[in-house]
């Protein structure tokens, strides 16, 4: 059993996977969930049939054209919760076994997208959100993946809105700053929960959500 469980999210262009990165710098064991979500739709999976059978235009040349049932799954609410059903199971299962190969004393992160929607926060031993200006997450995001603000501004509603993951979380990183100001940001987070994983001494959640650290000043 690893030392301690963290669930990390963020919502499309916050700047989760940068978080994520410092983190694992900072001596932690990453388990990306999108990864895990990547690797369990290949060809020849569980997963990849059940997708073929439900949504067989998004296969092509034997493969699955994520792009195209990203497209589909954002439009759709009851789409995106089927697609949910078949995936997730898989992703969990996944992030299972490589957590156990993690060593006794780790810090483990858990970046997960859908951290609070699908409920994995409440195994965990802390949660970590990474908030940004939706300005700058357009901008972030248009400039990484090419797509129109419309459609990224559709995506983020899919998402659990912000400000409600600021109160379900027990730390929450602002993200609106430069790299070195991120950086300290999950710096004094990290220190914080190598604390708590070297005593061991979790207080009940209801506490921790009172004592959290809010990262605004050291990001912003």
């Amino acid at each position: 059993m690893v030392r301690l469980r963290v669930g990390l999210t963020g919502g499309i262009g916050a700047g989760k996977t940068s978080v994520a990165r410092a983190f694992a710098a900072l001596g932690a064991i990453v388990i990306d969930a999108d990864a895990a979500a990547r690797a369990v739709v290949e060809p020849g999976t569980p997963a990849f049939a059940a997708v073929a059978e439900r949504w067989p235009e998004t296969i092509r040349n034997g493969a699955l054209d994520r792009g195209r049932l990203a497209g589909i799954v954002f439009a759709d609410a009851g789409e995106r919760e089927a697609l949910e059903a078949i995936v997730h199971p898989a992703v969990r299962a996944l992030a299972i076994v490589l957590e156990r190969a993690a060593p006794a004393d780790a810090v483990v992160v858990h970046d997960v997208p859908l951290l609070f929607e699908s409920g994995f926060a409440r195994q965990c031993d802390a949660t970590v959100v990474v908030v940004a200006d939706e300005k700058l997450r357009l901008e972030r995001t248009a400039e990484r993946t090419g797509l129109e603000p419309p459609e990224i501004r559709r995506r983020m509603r899919a998402q659990i809105d912000p400000e409600r993951a600021m109160e379900l979380a027990d730390y929450t990183i602002l993200n609106d700053g430069t790299i070195a100001e991120l950086e300290t940001g999950v710096r004094e987070v990290w220190d914080d929960l190598a604390e708590r994983a070297a005593t061991r001494s979790l207080a009940p959640a209801a506490e921790r959500k009172g004592a959290r650290l809010q990262q605004g000043d050291a990001a912003g």
